[in-house]
């Protein structure tokens, strides 16, 4: 592992809009707050309309085909990321990636879809309060996992962000209850819940495993990787499980644009979420979308006439609130010595620790950048 220090070029510029108004610096918390904030509710949003096309699909026009959508996903991803890294020369072409790392690309491929499968099968089984409950294990496994594999550290403003957002959820959920919303037949709950634990525990692997990509190699080949093999595996899971269910489909005009409205949300989601992720945290990441139910609700009020409740914006605000708390402070990496070894100055030579004073650079991880201005950035390659 090799540390490396710089200022970046944002750190020294700032932008001016007008002379008229005041100047915008990244370096101001309460800006890289906000944003921070701004960039997770793009991401509940783009969740938001994968959520109505497929709820148009399924109930107006029976078109149960979950895996034929993700399927559609990935060969985007391939299309784009995977035929971006064919092209690339060196260490960092498709082939090379492929010698050196194709197992656990493939791994990853099909964590990330079965973390899709599971939750959008356990709709057949259990109750939509109970998947809106248990979806929220996914915070927990991230944590956990950021704490044991990330070296990631929280302070205590953190874990009162991350309560106050479970409760804003809690309350959306009692607003259901209260209104009446459709709750789904829950025949089978205990099915549908362990199905649900299973996807939200697939989806923690896969957002802690995506973070630690994208800080460490790169945005395209974890995209690239995952349009391959979710490709492949997706699609042979269609031709075993939903080839039937795919002939069904009344196919019209409007089916298709709203299977390319689908495609084309999912595609910005899986495209952006790697960018938002590393400028803030799979954990953050995970905070913001708890919004996405709410937005898809707001959007319900006049597209399927759902009862409206106060709480509904009591939850919606809460969670904002919970989201700030937990953007306003930066998180830290644990510092072990066995990963600090050598320390690089971009200008200038590799200098060993060891053979140095002692060196001990402060490492933060989200968005907020350093915790002093006297500290440089630091990067772990």
């Amino acid at each position: 592992h090799v540390v490396t220090t710089n200022y970046p070029l944002h750190s020294v510029l700032s932008v001016s809009m007008t002379p008229m108004l005041l100047q915008y610096s990244p370096l101001n918390p309460n800006w890289e707050m906000l944003i921070s904030v701004a960039l997770g509710q793009v991401l509940s949003l783009l969740i938001c309309g994968i959520g109505l096309t497929s709820k148009y699909l399924s109930e107006d026009f029976h078109a149960n085909t979950p895996v034929f959508q993700s399927f559609l996903n990935y060969i985007l991803l391939f299309l784009v990321y995977t035929t971006t890294l064919a092209v690339r020369q060196g260490e960092e072409n498709l082939l090379a990636i492929l010698r050196r790392r194709w197992w656990k690309y493939m791994i990853l491929g099909l964590i990330d879809l079965e973390a899709n499968y599971l939750v959008v099968k356990a709709y057949q089984y259990t109750t939509l309060t109970s998947i809106q409950l248990l979806d929220c294990f996914v915070i927990p496994v991230v944590i956990l996992l950021s704490w044991f594999f990330l070296l990631i550290r929280y302070k205590a403003v953190h874990f009162i962000g991350i309560v106050v957002c479970i409760l804003g959820m809690g309350c959306m959920v009692g607003a259901d209850v209260l209104v009446g919303r459709h709750q789904g037949a829950g025949e089978n709950k205990l099915v549908g819940d362990l199905l649900v634990l299973g996807g939200a525990t697939l989806y923690g692997i896969s957002n802690v495993w995506e973070e630690y990509i994208i800080r460490t190699l790169s945005r395209v080949e974890f995209l690239g990787m995952i349009g391959l093999f979710g490709a492949f595996f997706s699609g042979i899971q269609l031709a075993i499980m939903e080839h039937k269910e795919l002939l069904k489909v009344p196919w019209d005009w409007q089916i298709g644009l709203l299977y390319v409205g689908f495609s084309a949300c999912m595609f910005g989601l899986y495209s952006f979420m790697p960018v938002v992720i590393k400028k803030t945290s799979a954990t953050s990441v995970n905070l913001s979308l708890l919004t996405a139910d709410l937005y898809s609700l707001f959007c319900g009020l006049f597209l399927f006439h759902y009862k409206f409740s106060g709480l509904y914006l009591l939850s919606f605000f809460t969670i904002l609130i919970g989201l700030v708390l937990y953007s306003s402070t930066s998180t830290y990496i644990a510092q072990d010595p066995r990963v600090y070894k050598q320390f690089r100055n971009p200008s200038g030579p590799v200098v060993d620790l060891s053979t140095t004073a002692q060196v001990e650079p402060s490492v933060t991880y989200t968005s907020l950048g350093q915790e002093t201005e006297e500290e440089p950035h630091v990067r772990v390659a």
